[in-house]
């Protein structure tokens, strides 16, 4: 592997190559994305629940789209081939509601750790809900207000608690 270096001074390049702190808002953001994909393909790779298995690779491939998304300014939009859109956010509903079909949601406070895949899903989920945090930072910034993006983001949490109840409910399957 050839090293840059060019990040050696704590700056990074978006998309159309414009340079930027690496604490900036927006690698802030796509970095909190890429950690809770890390996360969730330990999930994905300990569990041998196909559905599971599925649902967490879809998410990760969305990720990495979102994350592109967020890594480019408005003049480079157009350089990207795929936008999280409404179909996304109906998939991810769809999900919820096909996942709430074979789960028993109690009235009560949730402590996960029932099994492992359930607690690594949640701890995506955890990581999920920090990236739809600085989302809405950049937006109240305006840097980013897209509607889908913080849609997307809210739905995905939601689906990812209703996923790890349902690896709880399968441990059979984790």
């Amino acid at each position: 592997m050839k090293f840059s270096k060019r990040g050696d001074g704590g700056e990074t390049s978006l998309l159309g190559g414009q340079r930027v702190p690496k604490y900036d808002l927006r690698p802030e953001t796509y970095g909190t994305l890429d950690e809770a994909s890390s996360v969730l393909g330990v999930a994905r790779a300990m569990t041998t629940n196909q559905k599971i298995k599925e649902v967490l690779l879809a998410v990760q491939k969305d990720l990495l789209i979102l994350g592109a998304e967020l890594s480019a300014l408005p003049d480079d939009i157009g350089k990207l081939g795929k936008r999280i859109d409404g179909m996304d956010i109906k998939r991810i509903e769809d999900a919820i509601d096909e996942l709430q079909k074979n789960v028993r949601l109690k009235n009560e406070f949730i402590y996960p750790g029932d099994n492992v895949v359930g607690a690594q899903i949640d701890v995506g989920r955890t990581i999920i809900r920090r990236a739809e945090r600085w989302a809405a930072k950049l937006k109240n910034e305006g840097i980013i207000n897209r509607a889908e993006i913080h849609q997307y983001l809210n739905r995905l949490a939601d689906m990812l608690f209703t996923l790890a109840r349902y690896a709880e409910q399968n441990a059979a399957g984790c």
